[in-house]
């Protein structure tokens, strides 16, 4: 089970949440269109830090911001947006 910390609401199980992006590897599809749809669909798996958007639906309804290692899972830092 992998617990947010939601900043408003405390640990919370990731089954209340909803996860909307990768900050890191945001692409506009309008900027390169053939580019944009290969990069949705060849990511490169690195290791590291990744900053996601995630939205807390079934507690407050706050959107976050959450800095995840890619290779543990872990969360490092989160903060409301």
């Amino acid at each position: 089970m992998l617990l947010i910390p939601c900043p408003h609401c405390g640990p919370r199980n990731q089954e209340e949440f909803a996860y909307e992006r990768s900050v890191d590897s945001l692409v506009r599809l309008d900027d390169a269109p053939g580019v944009a749809m290969a990069a949705l669909y060849a990511r490169a798996n690195l290791r590291g830090e990744d900053h996601e958007i995630w939205v807390h639906v079934q507690g407050c309804g706050q959107w976050l911001r959450l800095t995840r290692d890619r290779v543990t899972h872990a969360f490092r830092d989160v903060e409301a947006l």
